[in-house]
């Protein structure tokens, strides 16, 4: 395992920082308690471009950084309580969506377009999965559910930001490969210097 340079870091902080942005750039739009951000395609980005390590850590240190009370999570909510909203599940499997789509990228010596293709919706499909999953399971054991709350319904409310998040997911594997080519030099110099 490498040791993690200055570059790392930066890396890590920048990733965080835009979760906090996307998770807060459409503030008000929320359907069925979900709220509307960009936080699944900065998730994804995050793996793609930082790879499986860096990028789990750089949402790890999100995740950290609200829970401590820092208002950087979707609506400008923060701290201990967020543990017990039905939407935590989401803000969980960012860093397992980094990681995964991180993973697939790293299988591959020279990660084509249809490896970021894969490894991006492979994370959006994750996000949903488990975001969804686990906000039902709080809905049914200790959130307050809404009247007549099903299964079905849990899969309803992600509808709305369906479209968005399939073509951010596009957007996320199209724009990488530059990306990544400058990252991975990036970090080759490093770890030269």
């Amino acid at each position: 395992m490498r040791k993690m340079k200055t570059i790392d870091l930066v890396y890590a902080g920048m990733f965080a920082a835009l979760m906090a942005v996307g998770a807060n750039i459409a503030q008000f739009l929320v359907v069925g308690g979900v709220p509307i951000t960009l936080q699944t395609f900065f998730a994804i980005l995050a793996g793609l471009l930082l790879g499986s390590r860096l990028g789990a850590i750089s949402l790890s240190v999100y995740a950290f950084v609200g829970l401590a009370g820092a208002p950087v999570f979707a609506q400008f909510t923060g701290g201990p309580a967020v543990l017990f909203k039905p939407t935590f599940g989401f803000i969980l499997s960012y860093i397992l969506v980094a990681y995964v789509a991180g993973k697939i990228v790293e299988s591959k010596s020279k990660p084509t377009m249809r490896t970021f293709m894969i490894a991006s919706f492979t994370g959006f499909i994750l996000n949903y999965v488990l975001g969804t999953n686990y906000m039902y399971y709080a809905y049914k054991f200790w959130a307050e559910a809404p009247e007549g709350f099903t299964y079905g319904m849990a899969w309803m409310w992600m509808v709305a930001p369906l479209p968005k998040d399939v073509i951010l997911s596009i957007v996320a594997a199209l724009i990488s490969p530059r990306i990544y080519s400058a990252v991975t030099k990036t970090a080759k110099r490093a770890q030269v210097a």
